[in-house]
């Protein structure tokens, strides 16, 4: 029977939910999966074997181990890790310590009984999985989520990746688009559209729209540049000006929290906006289900499950027009698209749908339809099970 290793960065954090719900998804399906990650979370369940943190003994073996029983592969998988790095000495000494990382895994994977290695997200635990597959001499696949794939450093060493992976599965057309660029058209054939599903059965009852409380908004995310939370904030003043009556609860942590806050404060929305910070999973869940409307602002994006997730709950959305997010949402239908960064759009969009209360029921159950038709965890699970054995999908 087949065992398929999964690997990321850290697979017990909450962005990584998605991850969890596909691996148990594919052990419905009666896969084999055993999970590893690189670092530990601080919420550490133990579902996932953790590649730092351990005694030095380990590492030594490791070393021991390779050079004993796969010689050629271990001097072919260093020089890999010298070549596959961004340029620079900070970037070279990382690339020892990824290779050492790797001759870890791979004897792990090797006496596990692993028969393939699978990695979400090319970033450098990707880098780890690449170099590890290639000394245990197994076959090697990814999946691509997001825009930061491609930007530097992980942008710089994607073309490689593109080409050793077995196949790429993609979590968006989108980002299928941006493999493609990265890579020659002889590889294009095993990029292939896998969605990050999700579980309905899991989600909480959504709560019923009111019909004479101020529009309740919520936003999932992390608190950065890239999320555009001040231009919701712009927008949410325009809103006020105008008399609309609304209130906003912001899911999430980050660098920006106290610039943010300070905004709120300049605009004159402390009564309409309240900070919850990050919550678990279920917290998160809990917050859209009892909002009204999901608003994602964003100037860079994958394909947020947040939106699948909100969509599912049966709750219109409102999000800038990027990358994959029109592949989701049908304007008009499930929610409402406005111009990236033009937050006058983005207010006249809010205004809009604040004026169709009698709209939401419907567009949330069309929404949810949506998600039902394309976007659960065992239809992205069935998807993986034929690439691991090797068919190549349209």
């Amino acid at each position: 029977m087949s065992r398929i290793a999964y690997l990321v960065s850290e697979y017990d954090a909450p962005s990584h939910t998605f991850v969890r719900r596909e691996v148990a998804a594919l052990r419905e399906l009666g896969v084999d999966v055993l999970p590893f990650s690189v670092r530990r979370s601080v919420a550490d369940s133990g579902a996932a074997s953790a590649l730092l943190g351990r005694s030095p003994f380990a590492y030594i073996a490791a070393l021991g181990w390779a050079l004993a029983s796969r010689p050629n592969r271990f001097a072919s998988g260093w020089l890999l890790s010298l070549r596959h790095r961004a340029p620079g000495w900070k970037a070279l000494l990382w690339a020892q310590f990824h290779f050492i990382e790797a001759l870890l895994l791979a004897r792990l994977l090797v006496a596990a009984g692993a028969t393939r290695l699978h990695s979400h997200f090319a970033n450098s635990g990707a880098t780890v999985g690449m170099i590890a597959a290639h000394v245990a001499q197994l076959p090697w696949s990814l999946t691509l989520h997001g825009i930061s794939e491609t930007d530097y450093p992980a942008g710089l060493l994607l073309a490689e990746k593109l080409e050793r992976a077995s196949f790429v599965a993609c979590a968006s057309y989108f980002m299928r688009a941006q493999a493609m660029r990265h890579a020659a058209p002889k590889h294009w054939s095993k990029m292939t559209i896998v969605r990050c599903g999700i579980d309905v059965a899991a989600l909480p009852a959504p709560a019923a729209h009111s019909v004479s409380s101020p529009a309740r908004l919520v936003f999932v995310g992390r608190l950065s540049p890239e999320k555009g939370l001040f231009g919701l904030l712009d927008a949410l003043a325009v809103l006020k000006a105008s008399g609309a009556a609304f209130e906003l609860v912001v899911v999430g942590d980050g660098p920006l929290n106290a610039t943010i806050q300070a905004r709120v404060g300049d605009l004159g929305l402390f009564e309409r906006v309240q900070f919850v910070g990050g919550l678990p999973e279920a917290g998160t869940l809990a917050e859209i289900a009892r909002a009204d409307i999901l608003v994602l602002p964003s100037l860079m994006e994958g394909l947020p499950v947040v939106l699948i997730e909100a969509l599912a709950l049966g709750r219109p959305v409102v999000a800038s027009r990027v990358a994959g997010i029109p592949e989701l949402i049908e304007e008009g239908e499930s929610g409402y698209l406005f111009a990236p960064s033009d937050w006058r759009d983005l207010a006249a969009v809010l205004q809009r749908l604040l004026a169709a209360r009698g709209d939401w029921a419907a567009m949330g159950e069309a929404g949810r339809q949506r998600v039902v038709a394309e976007f659960l965890a065992d239809h992205a699970a069935a998807r993986l099970v034929n690439l691991f054995e090797g068919k190549l999908l349209d």
